[in-house]
């Protein structure tokens, strides 16, 4: 169970032992990060003094050594966590939104939403929600003055590697980078371009591929244990199976609402490697799982 009164769970995610991270919104001082156990007992807490406050938490993912990385977007900041919930890595400056220029030494995060990870286990991170967010550009702070939607491509000791931008409109262009996943069969980038409603593709080294249009607001994105792509299409309430045209092949979720198996926001979610579903509901404190029919 989640601790009672706190708020919705924007981000689960699953280490190699079937352990279950969830990612909490929640007052400062309360905790955020939890650890549950494949019989949905709560065996870790992570303490607050740990992470400290994750202001607006929003993505989440477990890495090929199970670490646990999350974001928080208007902290600014992406950290990565041991098994256990220590901390390893901060990424960014708590509180400083910002540029990565690495020639003038600044090494800051723009509104990081969600982390993705490479075949050599090197780390991607979309940032900006577009024209949701405060555009920074004529900033006075001399690090912040960009102010567009950006991947961040970084080792999996947070050097870097490379970085491209997002400006807006136009093929090989994106206005958000709300969901962000890998592909395993190619290694390309898919960056959910939500307020655009397109996916857009690139790849590893941030060299365009494709866009594909989308009818709903492509939230998330996730590549299941057959590779096989999916998107979270957010209020809809739904979990879409894509194939790399961007055509729908089927779906799950019974929409919007706070019944069984609905979302007021469907966002980040994981699969096991039997296909069962785990999600959370970034308005909503609980976690829903929709088991997969028998194979």
């Amino acid at each position: 169970m989640l601790p009672p009164g706190l708020g919705g769970v924007p981000a689960v995610a699953l280490d190699s032992t079937q352990h279950l991270w969830v990612f909490q919104r929640a007052a400062a001082g309360k905790p955020q990060l939890f650890k549950f156990d494949p019989e949905y007992r709560l065996i870790l807490t992570v303490d607050p003094e740990v992470i400290g406050y994750q202001d607006k938490a929003h993505g989440m993912a477990v890495d090929a050594e199970d670490n646990v990385w999350i974001t928080a977007t208007n902290g600014a900041t992406v950290m990565k966590l041991s098994p256990e919930g220590e901390l390893l890595l901060t990424v960014g400056e708590t509180g400083r939104r910002g540029d990565w220029d690495e020639a003038a030494g600044h090494r800051l995060l723009w509104q990081p939403v969600m982390v993705a990870f490479g075949p050599a286990g090197d780390v991607y991170i979309g940032q900006g929600h577009g024209n949701e967010s405060p555009n920074d550009t004529g900033s006075d702070d001399p690090a912040n003055n960009i102010g567009a939607s950006r991947i961040l491509h970084l080792d999996r000791n947070g050097g870097f590697i490379n970085q491209w931008f997002g400006n807006e409109a136009g093929p090989g262009k994106f206005n958000s980078a709300h969901g962000l996943a890998v592909d395993p069969a190619n290694g390309d980038v898919w960056i959910g371009d939500r307020e655009d409603y397109r996916i857009v593709v690139y790849a590893g080294d941030g060299t365009f591929r494709k866009t594909l249009p989308m009818r709903n607001l492509p939230c998330a994105l996730y590549f299941d244990s057959h590779g096989r792509p999916w998107m979270a299409s957010g209020q809809d309430g739904q979990f879409l199976q894509l194939d790399r045209n961007g055509k729908v092949l089927g779906a799950i979720g019974n929409g919007m609402g706070i019944g069984v198996g609905q979302f007021i926001e469907a966002s980040y979610w994981v699969m096991d490697q039997d296909d069962n579903l785990y999600a959370g509901d970034t308005a909503v404190g609980r976690i829903t799982k929709m088991v997969a029919p028998p194979r």
